[in-house]
């Protein structure tokens, strides 16, 4: 595997910029991430896990993944959502349920996809995410936890035609723009406002221009919205640098098992994940029901020994 070192360059066409010498792991060891449906898949949290565990097995890093698909953090949900069938979540119906139980001491938040509705900037929907985000922070900050934003994801009209075009359209041919003023509000609460915010959503859209440079046709997602594993590797690419995490060109940990740390890693993340869901509660149907979680935590328990047992061997 070519592997993804931290030169003080842009690495490659994946969009991850050089770490900082500051750059540190976090002391933080209870992280909770939220997020919507591509936070719900989960891949950057899981590159995120298997290089904490491959570089600091003998730190206790506790992750849990609470992304919900449709949810919002606005409270927003277009008419017509899922067919008719439930509104989109709203973050905020189970957040304190979520802070209560998982008692993070850092909390991981991507939010703004879904947001804008997939329709043209409109004040009153803007506001509502600003209004959401700030609550967010509230609360989490008032639990005694810290709260890292991350910017949305980008969205890529290129693949798919027949949903931002017709009458009517779907979507929004021009939503990235959308996208790209709330990155741009979230970025600048980092000097207005002292809030830590890692701008994903510049890298990704770094990323994809240069590679279409070379192939017009490529997108990090082929329904516009979510991101393959290569999107959710730029998606990871803020966390990674500023913690200082290696990882090949594949996500996995920069380390001589990383791929079988990675597989372990994915295993216990998609139980605990199913588990933690079912144990806050949410109001969104078609969600997979997780096992009891004392019964998830002792199968994870098992692959997290397993996966640190790896990451001390060098052989």
């Amino acid at each position: 595997m070519q592997r993804l070192r931290m030169m003080g360059v842009t690495l490659g066409v994946l969009g991850i910029m050089a770490t900082s010498a500051a750059a540190e792991p976090p002391p933080a060891e209870r992280i909770l991430f939220l997020g919507d449906s591509i936070t719900y898949r989960g891949t950057y949290v899981t590159f995120i896990e298997a290089a904490l565990i491959a570089q600091y097995p003998e730190r206790n890093y506790v992750v849990i993944n609470l992304g919900l698909g449709s949810e919002t953090v606005a409270g927003l949900s277009e008419q017509g959502h899922a067919g008719g069938r439930f509104p989109r979540p709203d973050l905020h119906e189970r957040l304190d349920r979520a802070l209560e139980q998982t008692k993070p001491d850092l909390v991981i938040a991507c939010y703004g996809m879904n947001d804008g509705i997939y329709l043209p900037l409109d004040e009153d929907r803007f506001a509502a995410y600003r209004d959401g985000l700030r609550r967010l922070r509230a609360k989490v900050i008032a639990a005694g936890a810290e709260i890292i934003h991350l910017t949305p994801p980008v969205f890529d009209p290129q693949p798919i035609p027949g949903k931002v075009q017709g009458s009517p359209a779907k979507m929004f041919a021009g939503y990235n723009g959308v996208l790209d003023a709330y990155a741009d509000w979230l970025v600048g609460q980092s000097p207005q406002h002292g809030w830590t915010v890692w701008d994903l959503h510049g890298e990704m859209n770094q990323a994809l221009a240069e590679h279409r440079v070379n192939d017009a046709d490529f997108t990090y997602a082929r329904d516009g919205v979510h991101p393959n594993e290569a999107g959710h590797l730029v998606m990871a690419g803020p966390i990674l640098r500023n913690w200082d995490l290696r990882v090949t060109e594949e996500g996995g940990p920069e380390h001589p098992h990383g791929e079988a740390i990675l597989e372990l890693v994915q295993q216990k993340q998609q139980i605990l994940r199913d588990a933690w869901l079912s144990q806050v509660g949410h109001n969104r149907p078609g969600v997979a029901e997780g096992l009891p979680l004392d019964e998830a935590q002792a199968k994870a328990a098992e692959w997290d020994a397993q996966a640190r047992a790896l990451a001390v061997r060098q052989d």
